[in-house]
């Protein structure tokens, strides 16, 4: 079955950086899409960042310009390279594997990053 693995939160000031990683494990679609998702306490889920099978990526407005988002089909993992944060960013991050279609339908436990 589908497993995916956050790993790589922290705790930063502003302005600093933040590189997690979510390896994936038993993903069969082979032009699916692999996405980063947040939830701050009393919000609701936010997509932050996705990528598709040929490597295009898209992102939310908030993050457009400080996040990018990579994956390594040899190594099965997705990233997400979160510069110049700030204290907005913070929220539980967590990484989610979907079809062509971006319906996402396998989810991480999610890796804590607290900005201050």
């Amino acid at each position: 079955h589908v497993q995916l693995v956050e790993s790589g939160g922290g705790s930063v000031q502003a302005g600093g950086s933040l590189g997690p990683s979510c390896a994936v494990s038993g993903y069969t679609y082979p032009r699916g899409c692999l996405g980063w998702f947040r939830q701050a306490p009393g919000k609701e889920r936010e997509g932050v960042a996705a990528i598709d099978s040929d490597g295009i990526a898209s992102y939310a407005d908030s993050v457009k310009g400080r996040f990018t988002v990579s994956r390594d089909n040899a190594k099965n993992t997705v990233y997400l390279q979160m510069n110049s944060l700030k204290s907005e960013d913070t929220a539980l991050y967590y990484c989610a594997a979907g079809n062509y279609y971006a319906e996402y339908n396998y989810w991480g436990q999610g890796t804590q990053v607290t900005v201050s």
